[in-house]
C-alpha cells in the first residue's frame, strides 16, 4: 500500500535532509528498489542517491536486499532497498496500528472465523487477478507456478519459482517472495499467510505447503509446489484408459493424495 512520509520543507530544514526524506519515501512506496530507479524517479545524480542511501543504511531505517535474477539465474544477486521494521517504527504506520486494532476486535466480537474470512475475502482479488495469467500458461504444474511468479514479480513480491529434481517424483517448484507488504500484520494473524497459500494452490492446481513465512522470521516466504505427482497422476491415468482396448484389467497403483498443510513455521 502506497504510503507518504510527511516532511517539514520550511526554510529552517537543511536541503540535504529535505532530499534525505524523499529518497526514504520513495524506498517506503517502491521498495524494493534500485538505486539507478531512484535516482530516475527522483531526478537526482547516482552519486546523491547512493550518499543518501548509505545514510539511511547506517541509521538502520532502510536495508539491503538481494535479489537473486529469476530469469537467468547468472549473475551477482541484484541490490535493492526496502524500509527496516526500525524505519517502520520511527516513521509510524497509522494504517498497520488501525488495522491491528480492527482484526483484534473483529476477533472479540465475532470470533476467530471472521478475520479468516476477511483475509480469504481480500486474496481471493489477487486470485481473480492472476486465475488468467497463470491459466495462459497451461495444464503444466512447473510453468503455473513460474507464470504465478511472474505475475507476483510484477507486483513487487520479488517473486520467482524455481525448479528441484526435475524429472524424479520428488520433481517441485520452489515459490519464494522476497517482500511481504503486509509482514507486520500477518505476524499477528497468521490467517493471512493461510488464505495466501490456500489461494496458490488454486491458482496452480495441486496441494502446496507453505515452508517459512516473513511474517513468522523467515527470510523469504517459500512455498512448495509438487510437480512429480501431477506427473505421476497423469501417467496412471493414461495406462487406464489404455486397458479396455487391451482387453483386460491393469491394477493402477495411485499415488497417495499430498495433504496441504496450510501452516508456516514459528520460528
Amino acid at each position: 500500500m502506497s504510503q507518504h512520509v510527511e516532511t517539514d520543507i520550511s526554510p529552517g530544514i537543511d536541503p540535504d535532509e529535505r532530499t534525505r526524506d524523499r529518497v526514504l519515501t520513495a524506498v517506503l512506496e517502491q521498495g524494493p528498489v534500485s538505486a539507478a530507479q531512484l535516482g530516475s524517479l527522483l531526478g537526482l545524480t547516482p552519486a546523491a542517491v547512493r550518499r543518501h542511501l548509505d545514510t539511511l543504511t547506517r541509521e538502520g531505517i532502510i536495508e539491503v536486499k538481494l535479489i537473486s535474477n529469476a530469469k537467468s539465474g547468472a549473475g551477482r544477486p541484484a541490490r535493492r532497498y526496502v524500509v527496516s521494521r526500525r524505519g517502520q517504527t520511527e516513521i509510524g504506520d497509522d494504517y498497520l496500528e488501525i488495522a491491528t486494532l480492527a482484526l483484534s476486535e473483529l476477533a472479540k466480537t465475532s470470533g476467530a472465523s471472521a478475520v479468516s474470512d476477511f483475509a480469504e475475502s481480500r486474496f481471493a482479488k489477487m486470485e481473480a487477478k492472476y486465475q488468467s495469467v497463470v491459466d495462459a500458461a497451461g495444464d503444466d504444474v512447473a510453468a503455473r507456478s513460474k507464470a504465478l511468479a511472474e505475475a507476483l514479480q510484477l507486483d513487487h513480491f520479488v517473486a520467482s519459482s524455481n525448479s528441484l529434481n526435475p524429472g524424479s517424483a520428488m520433481a517441485a517448484e520452489q515459490l519464494c517472495q522476497g517482500h511481504c507488504p503486509i509482514q507486520e500484520l500477518a505476524s499477528s494473524f497468521p490467517e493471512f499467510c493461510d488464505a495466501e497459500t490456500k489461494v496458490f494452490s488454486r491458482l496452480i492446481g495441486v496441494d502446496v505447503r507453505r515452508l517459512s513465512t516473513m511474517a513468522s522470521g523467515g527470510h523469504v516466504c517459500t512455498t512448495h509446489v509438487p510437480t512429480g505427482r501431477a506427473v505421476v497422476r497423469k501417467l496412471a491415468t493414461t495406462t487406464a484408459d489404455a486397458a479396455p482396448s487391451a482387453g483386460r484389467t491393469v491394477r493402477i497403483q495411485r499415488p497417495s493424495t499430498f495433504v496441504s498443510k496450510h501452516q508456516q513455521e514459528r520460528p
